[in-house]
């Protein structure tokens, strides 16, 4: 469908890759990994045409549609959640019309040849509608709408009355609904809950038939779809049969082969070399010098790619909290109303946080599990009930909100500091270079930091602090794979209690060890880890009508 053949492009001195090919076949599922800045979206506007290559060639069948969804959504106003849907198919809907008007024409009387010219146009209007699946456009936009979290009550709002989160969620179904050959996906799960990725993985894997290129922050999503890995890095392009994992440990043993092929080539270089050395001044050795300078020249060196450095920081042991870090006792919130009434957001919630749990808080979006966090952390007051926290306890909150507070002109090497004013600057150094921050990074403006790298900067200031109580809101937010691992191992080798919510389920399924599900304003308590949950309470074995419904 798609072939990208010998493919080179580059930004001034930087080069993204060089000489590079792959394609993208009919029905196949893909997923596009690589380190910020390598060229994954690159490949994406070179693949709709909003880039050009510098050389090689990019080939695509003349009727192939693409539907591309990236994050920058643009302007949405002036219709309702379901025109705007069902606008992004603008050509099918022009189909429709032609369509009907066609066979309004076909009941006026005409000459043979004009009627036999009608006809061949509506043959290939009618043929193209039938591929675009045009019969089925309204009720498959209202079908990912709902999928998406958008239910029927909602699908004739304003657009424009969306926050921007949900506007995310309305720009994929556009691009979902348009039905394309090859659907081109920039981080599709981000801004969705893990009701609404369910929904997406069940729609991609059963009901979409088309070929999809991806990247996804979300492991476990990207393991459930991709068949292949499509890695842009070090100036080319790798492909890897399977999904996520298998790249992990294929990657690592091709890394393995590839440093012992290097290693031998540098001993076989070093032999020729000093037999060059030692006998290039005798005459009587001149052809055999000669013959192994020519076959220097032709070897292609071997090159290692640079290598990714991980490093582990070793956290102040957080001083001991009592057993009972938080007792609940019948807490109820809600929020007013622009009416002056209230919107009730959960009651009756009583329960004990223990000592050394760490606690995933589920439920749908809008259930209240911000709001519960809130109250825990002392950041909103419940309106009635009472929260006692322990003796001991020294609590730290993340959310969102938390990278509002930052100094945009401090670096973040500054910012480090000031969060920690004892610690030495070796301390500080190896604390960012945990988080990622490495070398020149450190001092960087935050300002200047992209989403993701102010979430481990608060995150780090937070981690290293001596802290017993975590309590976290979506801390995986804006953060890639790599990024989400750093924070796993760190919390994973935390000694105090953490209370987080995730959509990210590997992240969920690697740590937690109980769960609160907030259901219709209750808590609902697991006993147990998030697999343990997700069997307990049936949805691990939801069928995927109930997950389309």
């Amino acid at each position: 469908m798609i072939h990208l053949t010998h493919i080179s492009k580059q930004y001034g001195s930087q080069i993204l890759f060089e000489n590079a090919s792959f394609q993208i076949t009919a029905g196949t599922r893909s997923g596009l990994v690589g380190p910020n800045g390598a060229g994954k979206t690159t490949v994406f506007r070179l693949i709709t045409g909003e880039e050009a290559v510098d050389s090689g060639e990019i080939s695509c069948g003349k009727k192939t549609v693409i539907g591309y969804f990236s994050q920058d959504v643009g302007e949405m106003a002036g219709r309702s959640a379901l025109a705007e849907v069902m606008a992004a198919s603008a050509r099918t809907m022009e189909l429709g019309r032609q369509i009907a008007e066609m066979e309004a024409a076909m009941c006026e009387p005409m000459a043979d040849e004009a009627l036999a010219a009608l006809l061949e146009r509506y043959g290939d209007a009618q043929e193209e509608f039938e591929h675009r699946d045009g019969y089925h456009l309204e009720s498959r936009a209202q079908a990912v709408l709902t999928g998406l979290g958008i239910g029927p009550e909602a699908h004739q709002r304003p657009v424009e009355s969306f926050s921007g989160g949900w506007k995310m969620r309305i720009a994929l179904a556009k691009i979902l609904t348009l039905n394309p050959d090859v659907l081109l996906l920039d981080e599709p799960t981000n801004h969705l809950d893990v009701e609404s990725i369910i929904w997406l993985e069940s729609w991609l894997s059963e009901d979409f038939k088309g070929a999809v290129l991806m990247t996804s922050h979300d492991r476990e999503f990207m393991n459930r779809l991709v068949t292949r890995i499509i890695e842009v890095g070090n100036q080319t392009v790798t492909t890897y049969g399977g999904n996520y994992d298998f790249y992990l440990r294929e990657r690592e043993i091709r890394r393995e082969q590839l440093m012992a092929s290097h290693r031998r080539q540098q001993e076989m270089l070093a032999k020729e070399e000093d037999f060059i050395a030692r006998f290039a001044a005798r005459a009587s050795h001149a052809a055999q010098v000669q013959s192994r300078v020519k076959k220097l020249e032709k070897i292609e060196r071997i090159k290692l790619p640079p290598e990714q450095k991980t490093i582990r920081f070793e956290f102040a042991k957080p001083p001991r909290s009592g057993d009972d870090v938080v007792l609940m006792r019948d807490l109820a919130k809600a929020w007013p109303t622009p009416e002056g009434g209230e919107q009730p957001v959960f009651s009756g919630i009583s329960g004990l946080i223990r000592r050394g749990e760490k606690i995933a808080v589920t439920g749908v979006n809008g259930a209240g599990k911000s709001t519960f966090l809130k109250v825990l952390a002392g950041q909103a007051e419940p309106g009635s009930g009472t929260v006692t926290i322990g003796a001991n306890v020294h609590g730290g909150y993340f959310s969102q909100h938390s990278m509002d507070i930052l100094d945009p002109k401090r670096s973040v090497f500054e910012t480090v500091c000031e969060a920690l004013p004892m610690a030495s600057v070796g301390v500080v150094r190896n604390l960012c270079a945990a988080f990622l921050f490495q070398g020149d990074d450190v001092e960087k403006r935050i300002e200047i930091l992209s989403g993701g790298e102010k979430s481990r900067l608060v995150l780090a200031t937070l981690l290293a602090k001596p802290l017993n109580f975590l309590i976290l809101d979506e801390p995986t937010n804006h953060l890639d794979i790599v990024s989400r691992e750093v924070l796993l191992d760190a919390l994973q080798t935390f000694a105090g209690t953490v209370v987080l919510v995730s959509h990210d389920r590997h992240f969920l399924r690697s740590l937690v060890n109980r769960v609160f599900e907030i259901d219709h304003g209750r808590l609902l308590a697991y006993e147990g880890d998030y697999d343990y949950y997700l069997h307990k309470s049936g949805r691990e074995s939801l069928p995927a009508a109930a997950l389309r419904a």
